[in-house]
């Protein structure tokens, strides 16, 4: 079977591949088919012209001539099954590599039509790993927005208040993490990103690193902030996380956030084509375990750094490579990656610091601006 026979059905509105496939968002589900080297998109009217107005080097075609065709052959139900079987079998293609995902009742129609898909070992596109330069400027403008989100939610803090039993208020109101979650997404929204899932946590709450918060919000105590809009225009994520308090931090907290901090800085000199990226991992690893910060459970919970060090972005929030112990990925030219070392421990609270950075030739470059800053 030639690795070059590829077959997707799918909406590029939630199936990242198909995106990168075909450039521009889509609701309903269509086909892609990579035949001797060429792309094929199989549309519906609706999405047509805007089809044939992007640069995606695949030739459009129109779905509702094919099930046209179908019908004048006698097909009184044409599927976008049939479709791809047909021009598959114009092609005299009999097999076909499919996503991972691809959907099973669709796979079951294509069997039955005499063509055998088979799930296509690792990535389906091996090269959206490696941003080319047009996407690491859609990944800066992610970042961009995540940076505005930022802002607003920590030049908001600033502007607050704290009440005498030390909770944070705004115009003697007591502030929640849902009303600073608002303030972070309104603020995404009108930079042109879509906020989804934003982390505003503090104290203990954060020691949970995906509790996206709720409830009053107290002063003098970490408030770990986790931005990762997608931008609405192109699809790219962007991804940051910063760690505040709003007041003066204990002396615990400080060592802790001087030491994420550190961490981070040791790591990003471990960022060069060709490092194992589970190498990038330990040496967050070593930091911690030269401060004195253990990793294990306690009162059945994890504490200490209990998750990766950093994850891929692009089209998704985490694609490769992976930034972790057991990681078998080697960083290469092009790769962008985000590096987010963390600590956890329910007595103090929890710090997190996450910047983007992209693989290049001399080692890394870091594309996140925006600054670290404890106390607000």
């Amino acid at each position: 079977m030639p690795e070059d026979s590829l077959l997707m059905i799918a909406d590029s509105e939630h199936d990242a591949d198909m995106l990168y496939a075909a450039g521009f968002f889509a609701p309903d589900p269509f086909i892609y088919a990579r035949v001797a080297g060429r792309g094929h998109l199989f549309l519906s009217d609706l999405e047509l012209a805007r089809a044939r107005g992007i640069e995606h080097g695949c030739r459009v075609h129109s779905l509702r001539k094919a099930f046209d065709t179908l019908i004048l052959t006698g097909e009184k139900n044409p599927s976008l099954a049939l479709v791809a079987r047909e021009f598959l079998r114009q092609h005299d293609i009999k097999k076909v590599r499919v996503p991972s995902g691809f959907p099973h009742g669709i796979a079951t129609q294509l069997k039955r039509l005499k063509l055998k898909v088979k799930p296509k070992a690792g990535e389906f596109f091996e090269q959206r790993a490696f941003k080319t330069v047009a996407e690491v400027k859609r990944i800066n403008a992610a970042l961009m927005m995540a940076e505005v989100g930022l802002a607003e939610g920590i030049n908001f803090l600033k502007h607050c208040g704290i009440s005498k039993k030390g909770m944070i208020t705004h115009r003697d109101v007591i502030v929640t993490s849902e009303r600073l979650r608002a303030v972070i997404d309104v603020a995404v929204v009108q930079a042109g990103g879509l906020a989804s899932q934003t982390i505003a946590a503090g104290g203990t709450q954060a020691c949970d690193p995906h509790e996206r918060g709720h409830g009053p919000l107290k002063a003098n105590e970490p408030i770990v902030l986790d931005v990762f809009p997608r931008s609405q225009k192109t699809g790219y994520f962007g991804d940051m996380t910063r760690t505040v308090v709003k007041g003066r931090a204990s002396e615990a907290v400080r060592k802790m956030y001087h030491t994420v901090a550190r961490a981070q800085e040791v790591a990003t000199t471990r960022l060069k084509p060709g490092a194992p990226a589970a190498g990038v991992h330990r040496a967050v690893e070593d930091v911690f375990a030269a401060e004195g910060y253990r990793t294990g459970r306690v009162n059945g919970k994890a504490s200490g750094f209990f998750h990766s060090a950093g994850h891929g972005l692009g089209l998704e929030l985490h694609e490769p490579p992976l930034i972790s112990a057991g990681s078998s990925d080697q960083l290469q030219i092009g790769h962008v990656v985000t590096l987010e070392p963390a600590l956890y421990y329910s007595q103090i609270g929890a710090v997190r610091l996450e910047d983007v950075f992209l693989i290049t030739s001399k080692g890394s470059r870091c594309l996140s601006k925006f600054e670290q800053v404890l106390e607000v």
